[in-house]
């Protein structure tokens, strides 16, 4: 008798509640991005999570939010005589960033409770989605520690808070990927260990890259060195110029010619790899693996020539939000390469067998 795995209605709908949360965390990543090439991710100098939903609704609130702001540093030193209509341009960026930040929790906790209510979710996957939600409350602490570290003596963020915050977003965004995936039953791809070897490498030298790519940003780095393919003049520029702050670490996080140019480095690495990764599931006939190796080299390469033309042009919002868009695309299928590839010694769904000849 044959028979085939369906996958469970509850499952189903956990599914695509978690594929739409997905969606909502890559939108706000990209609305992240936008209030930072906007400046506006200081306009707004208290934490209310609650409260802090409803934006200034009278002349009067919107002067006091406009005073509030008056007071940090970056006003004084960037933005001094600044109108209050201007002042609610960056205004809005930030409180939208901040709403859809409330909303994904809201949507994340409702669905959730209500399918832990119907019953039907494995230990196992309760745990994951458990530990989901709880990451997602740390980054809502964490957004305000990153915001926190602009309000009394900085005119920007802290770099370091900045790309914590974003890879804590991504983390979450790749753990609901990973999540996903793994409720559909899929037959395990026989390829040989270097083939998964190397896309967990692949994984790993992504959320590196898009580390270093937050540093950029929160020094600006990208608007410097605007050459390509050298950088200072050459193609490796010169020790001194590269490590001339002690402790020799700290090049790394705040020098600005080293932090791009290792952001450059990472994604010459980054696509080599992809290159020989596809190139080896391939050769190897590893079916869906071979496929999803070729489209993660696609978006890899797109993603390198966006990076370029950004660079050339100075950082201009479009390209700029084009290319934190692919990052974010090229994530997805690094993650989705390295799930099928790995083992599936425990699956999510415990699918049932119907024979075909029968309803089921």
């Amino acid at each position: 008798m044959t028979t085939t795995s369906t996958l469970s209605e509850p499952h189903r709908a956990v599914r695509w509640w978690l594929i739409a949360v997905a969606a909502l965390i890559a939108l706000m990543v990209l609305v992240g991005g936008a209030t930072r090439l906007t400046e506006s991710g200081l306009s707004i100098v208290e934490w209310k999570p609650v409260m802090g939903s409803v934006p200034p609704l009278t002349e009067a609130q919107w002067t006091e939010a406009f005073e509030a702001y008056k007071k940090i540093p970056q006003y004084r030193e960037l933005n001094a005589g600044m109108s209050l209509s201007e002042f609610k341009e960056i205004f809005w960026w930030e409180w939208s960033h901040r709403l859809l930040g409330r909303f994904i929790g809201v949507a994340y906790l409702l669905p959730f409770l209500f399918f832990l209510w119907r019953g039907g979710l494995s230990g196992e996957l309760k745990r994951r989605l458990w530990l989901l939600f709880a990451l997602g409350g740390l980054q809502g602490a964490v957004g305000w520690w990153m915001v926190a570290s602009g309000l009394t003596e900085r005119v920007e963020v802290s770099q370091y808070r900045l790309a914590t915050h974003l890879v804590l977003a991504l983390l979450i965004f790749a753990g609901i990927v990973w999540t996903v995936r793994r409720l559909k039953e899929r037959q395990q791809i026989a390829a040989p260990a270097r083939l998964r070897f190397t896309s967990a490498l692949l994984l790993v030298v992504t959320f590196v890259q898009i580390y270093f790519g937050a540093l950029v940003a929160g020094l600006r780095a990208g608007r410097a060195y605007n050459t390509w393919p050298e950088i200072d003049g050459a193609f490796v520029p010169s020790a001194d110029r590269l490590w001339f702050e002690t402790p020799w670490w700290r090049n790394m996080f705040d020098n600005v010619l080293t932090v791009q140019f290792e952001h450059r480095m990472t994604a010459y690495a980054l696509f080599v790899l992809a290159v020989l990764h596809a190139i080896d599931a391939v050769r190897s006939r590893a079916g869906a693996a071979a496929s999803g190796a070729l489209w993660l080299l696609a978006a890899v390469s797109l993603q390198a020539v966006l990076g370029v033309l950004t660079l050339l042009n100075q950082v201009p919002i479009d390209l700029a939000l084009a290319h934190q868009a692919v990052a974010i695309l090229v994530l997805t299928l690094a993650v989705m390469q390295f799930e099928r590839l790995a083992s599936r010694r425990s699956a999510e769904t415990q699918p049932r067998a119907v024979p075909v000849s029968q309803p089921g």
